[in-house]
């Protein structure tokens, strides 16, 4: 998983952390990604957060410990179809 590619990968797992947000109350919300949407993300860490993709930039933090920083806007969609885009290049 690179920085190139991450988008098309599963998240779900993934250790996240937000860095920016338009609304500053999701700014620093880190845990696990849990559930994935066509339009948001599910957190768990210290509770359990609901973020929207759209309004985001997220760090994700590999298994080997590379930190990715991502445009949630490139996120945006249904995960299945996220997947399959890769095949589509």
């Amino acid at each position: 998983m690179t920085r190139k590619n991450i988008v098309w990968h599963e998240l779900i797992g993934l250790k996240a952390r937000i860095i920016r947000a338009s609304h500053p109350e999701l700014v620093g919300i880190e845990g696990y990604v849990l559930d994935e949407t066509r339009n948001t993300l599910t957190i768990v860490g210290d509770r359990v957060w609901t973020v929207p993709k759209d309004v985001v930039e997220i760090e994700f933090e590999t298994a080997a410990g590379e930190k990715i920083r991502v445009d949630g806007r490139n996120l945006v969609g249904r995960p299945e179809m996220r997947l399959k885009k890769r095949w589509r290049k």
